[in-house]
Formats: C-alpha cells, structure tokens, sequence
C-alpha cells in the first residue's frame, strides 16, 4: 500500500519553475533515495510534502488522505486546516541544519512537540525521548545543550526528536551535508538501523553508496524533473540512463 502518493506536482516562484510534472509513490516500510545535481528540485519537492512550501499544481496523498486535490472544476484545493495538521503529524522531517532550539536542553528539544502539540504527559514524553536518546547513544546527553553538542550529536537528536511524535515516515534533507565524513558515518549507521526497523523513509542525499546499499528504490532528479526512477541495482549498474551514468562519474572518480 502507498503510503505517499504524488501526481504531477509543480513549483514555481514567480517566473521560474522549480518543479515539473513529479509523480512518484512511497510503499509502507519503503526506502526512497533522492540523488540528482543540486538545484534540481529535491529539497523543493520535500518541502511541498512536509507543506513547508505551497504547490503550484499536483496532487499529494498522504496515508490515503488528500492533501492536495483538484475540484470538480479543475481547481487545485488544498485540505482544511484540521486535516493537514493530522497529515503533519504523519510526517516527520529531518533539516541538514539541525533546527534544534539553542536555548533549550537535549531533552526539552525532544518533548517539547509531544507535550505542547500531542498534549502528552510531559513525564511519559521524557520516558520516551529518553529510550530514543538511548537508541541514538545520546543518553548521557539529555541535560546538554546543542551547542555543547557536536554536529553529529545534533543531527542524532534532531532525528530523536522527529520520531518523538511518532510519524508513520520520516523525510530528510541532506542529513549529512554539514557534517564531516568521521560524522557523516554516525548519522548513516542511524539511518541504517531506521531502515532495519522498517521506516518509511525519503532520503535526499549526496551519499552515493549508502543510497546504494539502504534505499529500495532511488529517485534521479535534474532541472526540476524526475528523470529516471529505479532499484538501486539498476540506477548504479549498467543500464542506468547515460545522463545518470555521467552524474555518477563523478563520485566514482
């Protein structure tokens, strides 16, 4: 069953138009990999999912709820306000960034959502980000703040805090573009065990060989299109598009 279903899904800002005719599904427990040069839509494309960006055209269902629809007449209508907060509540986004509060404690970060958006029990909230600290070997973490955190630590806890309000997918942006390489492993080996676990998970990534080996499917964008969709083994083999062959060029040098 898809989990996420997008048709022909278009962005634009002003004159210049970012995304092109997108469609795509994510299947329950599915790992989508999202490669192409940067410029090419991806981050776009998961902002309009996450509503973080408005579309321009297209449709977008998220676990059979529309979030995107077109009337009767043609015209694009997004869901009321109730409906797209309990589509938001599905999701759960990861920033290259961080985007954690500077001000507050690695545990405050993470309950913060449950307690105030979820209305949960501030105390069962921090049980729960604690086993999540825990999983992210950050639990002696908890009283620190994020800029007594590496960059990696950051990122662990972003995710933690992402899967606090138990999303049924969780997207991300680039999670390694800031990190160094020592890093850029502690954040992949998390992902890798997301994935073990059954995640439905959207991944934008430069990391050529872990969207090789995690992904079930990956997605090849450029110039705000999707230029090729396939499993791994074929976007990485030999009967990968040319285009997609000299974009790898590149990473395999």
């Amino acid at each position: 069953m898809a989990i996420l279903e997008v048709r022909n899904l278009s962005k634009s800002f002003d004159k210049l138009t970012v995304l092109k005719d997108i469609s795509f599904n994510v299947e329950k427990g599915e790992v989508v990999a999202v490669i192409g040069p940067s410029g090419s839509g991806k981050s776009t494309m998961l902002r309009c999912v996450n509503q973080l960006e408005k579309a321009s055209g297209g449709t977008i269902k998220v676990c059979g709820i529309d979030m995107i629809r077109y009337s009767e007449k043609g015209k694009m209508i997004y869901a009321d306000s109730k409906t797209l907060r309990e589509i938001r509540l599905k999701t759960g986004l990861v920033f290259q960034n961080f985007n954690l509060f500077p001000h507050m404690t690695v545990l405050r970060n993470i309950t913060e959502a449950p307690a105030v958006v979820l209305k949960q029990n501030r105390h069962l909230a921090e049980e729960k980000a604690m086993e999540l600290l825990a999983k992210m070997g950050l639990e002696t973490k908890a009283q620190s703040y994020p800029s007594e955190l590496s960059g990696g630590q950051q990122q662990r806890v972003s995710i933690a805090r992402a899967l606090a309000l138990e999303p049924e997918m969780l997207f991300f942006d680039e999670p390694t573009s800031a990190l160094d390489p020592e890093l850029t492993g502690e954040i992949l080996k998390v992902i890798k065990q997301l994935a073990a676990d059954g995640m439905t998970m959207v991944i934008v990534t430069h990391e050529m060989s872990f969207a090789r080996d995690v992904a079930d499917k990956v997605i090849f964008m450029e110039g705000g299109y999707i230029v090729e969709e396939n499993t791994p083994e074929e976007i990485f083999g030999t009967n990968a598009s040319d285009r997609v062959k000299q974009f790898l060029q590149r990473f395999n040098s």
